[in-house]
């Protein structure tokens, strides 16, 4: 009896098989880099909540329906995957257009960027007050709110504004009780406990970034552009944080990778673009997380059912499997004519998923 009961849990510690996750924030990019984002992603995830931060970023149902078809068309042949569509939202953007986009059937949320915080976001909002009006008919026809949670005042600390945001954030919160809302990549042990403090229609999504690096990764012997990201990462007891809600099992936090890349040449540059590439491994990277924390049980909830069952969709039917078999993550990879720099390039992970490729 002992020895059957040995044998078993090495079998569950070397291979895990959960209910194909999503991906509840994305950055799939356009054109030709379609065919490197859409790969990596549709080989992990059943669904992807796709930012709309394009130039021109997709404000209107017409060019998020463009937008999917694009997408669509790179989906390799034998993966099913479904692009979900934002709205991106501006200060001159009409109310009636959520009506439709609910009936849409591709989109399901809008996005909220402040105004110059993040790659994209100069046509974003100044103040958040002056969109109520279109979060007022987005909480009556139901259609949730993606939220980049950063203060744009220029005289607020990098690290902290996260955490400041959280005061105009608790007003929305206030004056719309029922807006279902997902504070995205959450960075911060003030944005936890935020969302702990909270009513059950208050969400957040935490990217494996924030959850394998800090800051002291992206200043050590040098700075290193690959590590930087919006929100930046910060201290060691806000990653802790961050791993402790992941685990903790509570519906309130689910996958959001925010996988944004940026062309090698853009990141190690003068001004270096904020974004790092983790579609190419992240359910990997996120199970490497859990399972260093003994909390592999509580994956699948992570990344299959809490974000669907947030987002009033139903959970996946298929089945993916992790094994663990150490493997190397490329120094680069394809982006369009360019490359990128993965995040983990040229180190060991060690679960790998395993393909029909």
């Amino acid at each position: 009896m002992v020895f059957k009961y040995f044998c078993a849990v090495i079998f569950m510690t070397n291979s895990i098989t959960i209910t194909q996750p999503d991906d509840w924030h994305c950055h799939l990019r356009d054109d030709l880099y379609l065919k490197r984002t859409v790969t990596d992603s549709a080989a992990r995830f059943a669904r992807a909540i796709v930012m709309p931060n394009l130039k021109p970023p997709i404000t209107s149902i017409d060019q998020a329906r463009d937008y999917h078809d694009r997408i669509v068309e790179k989906i390799p042949h034998g993966l099913n995957f479904k692009p979900l569509m934002t709205l991106y939202l501006t200060e001159n953007m009409s109310p009636t257009i959520f009506l439709d986009a609910k009936k849409s059937g591709i989109i399901v949320a809008a996005k909220y960027y402040p105004a110059g915080a993040t790659t994209h976001s100069a046509a974003g909002i100044t103040d958040i007050q002056k969109i109520f009006p279109l979060l007022e008919q987005m909480q009556s026809c139901d259609l949730p709110l993606c939220i980049h949670g950063e203060s744009i005042d220029k005289n607020v600390d990098i690290f902290d504004r996260e955490k400041l945001f959280l005061g105009a954030l608790k007003k929305v919160v206030g004056n719309f009780p029922t807006l279902r809302i997902i504070l995205e990549h959450i960075s911060t042990k003030a944005a936890v406990d935020f969302i702990l403090s909270v009513p059950k229609n208050i969400a957040a999504t935490i990217t494996p970034h924030h959850l394998h690096y800090n800051r002291n990764d992206l200043f050590h012997h040098g700075i290193r552009p690959h590590y930087f990201c919006m929100p930046i990462l910060k201290r060691i007891e806000d990653q802790q944080a961050l791993i402790h809600a992941v685990i903790s099992g509570n519906p309130k936090f689910f996958v959001g990778t925010d996988s944004a890349p940026h062309a090698q040449e853009k990141k190690e540059s003068s001004c270096g673009c904020a974004g790092i590439y983790s579609a190419h491994a992240a359910i990997e990277l996120y199970a490497e997380i859990f399972e260093q924390n003994n909390a592999l049980d509580k994956l699948e909830n992570f990344a299959s059912r809490f974000g669907a069952e947030f987002y009033q969709l139903p959970m996946n039917k298929n089945k993916i499997t992790l094994v663990k078999k150490s493997w190397e993550i490329p120094a680069t990879l394809s982006f369009g004519e360019t490359q990128i720099v993965p995040m983990k390039a040229g180190e060991i992970i060690k679960w790998q998923l395993i393909t029909d490729n």
